[in-house]
């Protein structure tokens, strides 16, 4: 029997080795695309020929591929079968490609006198023996070390990955037949050694570059036990090699068989949950690109990223090991990495844009529509905040405000205590109340007309009562209403909604106080206006209960509490916080009924000592609450403290501390180091 008879009784008549050397999978006797040229239609098939009794190939688009497996192999390689010299090349690659036996020769193995005596024998035994192998394992030479260093690989990540360096590889081919693979100084083995199995990578002279020995159907994905217990970006690439470079360069990589396998879904998911971002960075051929084109619409709903690298796809430089090899610096990929996100972030970046702050152009100031001694409370673009209990007079006092807001001169008026700035445009004035009924608005809305000292309403001035409406629609019409009168009087001076929490379901719905204090804060900011949110609950101490106390806490510029003294005649205004300055640094305001002018009138500021005494109470129960969970307490700590309770900056806060110490609230102890209780 000649070797060609030899290699077809092997291949089941030649039909293995079209399987082997054609990438479309395919059907006897149905027409297939055929993969070598540009093929648009299935034109193609493989038959028994019952004459030669083998496999041949007929192309019906292109006579040039008709024959048996040995025609198809030489048209691969470039070889004439008709020429003797050119057959034998095209037998041997067959040969060596199908890892058949040599048939021509009868022993092809090295005998035991021929190995070297630093080799080091391993043998591998998988528990399901699928494919058998041994290996014989050797050093790293420095010629193979210096092939790994040109892409940037260390000794350390060869062994970290458990890569090495063989000297000869026994196994089988899938017919059972025993054969052998030698390394020499230029065909060099390198093998990937997993649980028992290896995979064996021949990297320069080699047709056949990579073998698989021991279970062939085990779940193979390289890097996956070196990957952290968290990351920020995960690449998934086409080869072992490629995760090698990219962890030498100090990436997190894996990668599974190849580039045309198909990724299990269950393991990309567990890893999205690790990783922030999980990049498919296979090569820049056609196989590369269409490859990782399908995986990421594969894992479409992961948000899995594709990162294509600037090479031409040839030989040499088409992956990331190529990029590395050609001088590219890890910090070149992050470039790239950096213009992708560019590109998936161009809307956000573009909406975030407007909202950069520009140190070489900082924006106008906010002008103070509302201020006590020259201290903002309300200012354009910022809400505020005034609470208090039934009857305390807050109508009153949110009726002073209003009053000043349409004079071109408050200072004329008695605003009760509070500085408004003037109208001198004429800009909208906007007052919503959801509580008090018709009649009772109307009476006290007549009242801010003659505290305005005005004879009749002006036309800017816009007073609603939204008792009658659903809570839906109260905000979907104060939004609606703003919009118009901003355009129609050029601007709106101040808004006043007397009821913030009937808006919304309940002031301790968490989602709908977030949403509605975000948007009234939107609006102020859109109109340029301050928005005076009126709640009807009494605050907590230093805070102000619910959610939507909570978050009008956050984002309120000013929060003022209007309580009853302890002579029930008269109303006291006191700031719960001020985001420029201090709450206890602000005067406790006074406003009282008089019986001659017929309303509430301003009767001064408490006395200096009712105002240290409210601050010296105030820090008296920061003290306790931080002396109740620690014996003593260091400088910074009651500094920070300070700061979270009362909301004030660090310059207050360390203020505060040396009133604190004037007052015996806290005392320094015997080292100086630090503070204790003092005598509250």
């Amino acid at each position: 029997m000649n070797i060609k008879n030899k290699i077809l009784s092997a291949t089941n008549k030649g039909l293995d080795v079209f399987q082997h050397y054609i990438s479309t999978p395919f059907v006897l006797g149905r027409n297939f695309i055929n993969p070598f040229y540009d093929d648009s239609k299935a034109s193609c098939n493989i038959y028994l020929d019952s004459k030669s009794d083998c496999y041949r190939l007929k192309d019906f688009g292109n006579s040039e591929y008709d024959g048996d497996c040995f025609s198809l192999v030489g048209k691969i390689i470039n070889k004439d079968c008709n020429q003797s010299r050119e057959f034998v090349d095209i037998l041997n690659t067959i040969t060596n490609d199908l890892n058949l036996p040599n048939f021509s020769r009868s022993n092809n193995q090295i005998k035991p006198s021929e190995k070297k005596n630093n080799i080091l024998q391993i043998p591998l035994k998988p528990e399901n023996n699928n494919r058998p192998f041994t290996i014989s394992q050797k050093p790293f030479s420095e010629y193979e070390l210096s092939y790994w260093g040109s892409y940037g690989v260390t000794f350390k990540e060869l062994e970290r990955y458990n890569v090495i360096s063989i000297y000869i590889f026994n196994s089988v081919s899938r017919e059972g037949k025993p054969f052998q693979i030698v390394s020499t100084e230029h065909d060099p083995i390198y093998g990937y050694s997993y649980k028992g199995n290896v995979k064996i990578y021949r990297p320069l002279n080699s047709k056949i570059r990579f073998l698989r020995g021991g279970d062939k159907d085990m779940f193979y994905c390289f890097g996956l036990e070196q990957l952290p217990s968290k990351g920020d970006i995960l690449f998934i690439t086409g080869g072992e090699k490629d995760v090698l470079s990219l962890a030498s360069h100090g990436f997190n990589a894996i990668c599974f068989n190849s580039e045309t396998t198909n990724i299990p879904f269950e393991i990309v998911k567990k890893l999205s949950y690790i990783f922030k971002h999980i990049v498919i960075l296979f090569d820049m051929d056609k196989t590369g690109l269409e490859s990782s084109l399908r995986h990421q619409k594969q894992f479409k709903e992961l948000n899995i990223k594709r990162l294509l690298l600037p090479l031409s796809g040839d030989k040499g430089s088409k992956d990331i090991s190529d990029y590395f090899k050609l001088g590219n610096k890890s910090t070149a990929l992050k470039e790239l990495f950096s213009k992708l996100l560019d590109t998936i972030y161009s809307e956000t970046m573009s909406l975030l844009n407007p909202c950069e702050i520009d140190f070489k152009q900082p924006p106008p100031q906010p002008e103070m529509i509302l201020s006590v001694n020259n201290i903002p409370l309300g200012t354009q673009g910022n809400l505020l905040c005034i609470t208090g209990v039934e009857g305390s007079g807050k109508s009153n006092y949110i009726g002073s405000i209003i009053a000043g807001a349409i004079c071109n001169n408050a200072n004329n008026i008695d605003t009760l205590g509070i500085n408004v700035a003037p109208n001198y445009n004429s800009k909208a004035v906007l007052m919503y109340d959801t509580e008090q009924s018709e009649g009772q608005l109307h009476k006290n809305s007549s009242n801010i007309l003659r505290r305005a000292k005005l004879t009749s309403s002006p036309n800017f001035l816009k007073i609603y009562c939204l008792t009658s409406m659903s809570r839906r629609q109260r905000m979907q019409s104060i939004i609606e209403s703003m919009d118009k009168f901003h355009y129609q009087y050029d601007g709106i001076q101040l808004v006043v909604i007397d009821g913030i929490a009937d808006l919304i379901k309940g002031a301790n719905d968490e989602q709908e106080s977030v949403a509605i204090v975000e948007e009234l804060y939107r609006l102020a900011g859109i109109y340029n206006t301050c928005i005076v949110c009126v709640l009807h609950y009494v605050p907590n101490g230093l805070k102000l209960r619910g959610h939507l106390g909570s978050e009008l806490q956050r984002k309120a510029a000013a929060i003022l509490s209007i309580e009853k003294d302890s002579d029930p005649r008269i109303s006291v205004v006191k700031a719960l916080k001020v985001r420029d300055g201090s709450p206890l640094d602000i005067p406790i305001m006074q406003f009282a009924w008089d019986r001659d002018k017929s309303m509430h009138c301003y009767i001064g500021d408490k006395p200096i000592e009712d105002k240290d005494k409210r601050k010296e109470e105030e820090l008296i129960d920061v003290a306790m609450s931080i002396f109740r969970e620690q014996h003593s307490a260091t400088y910074l700590e009651i500094c920070e403290r300070l700061q979270s309770v009362l909301e004030v900056k660090e310059r207050t806060a360390k203020s505060y501390v040396k009133f604190m110490l004037e007052r015996n609230i806290v005392s320094k102890d015997l080292n100086n180091h630090h503070y204790v209780k003092g005598k509250i």
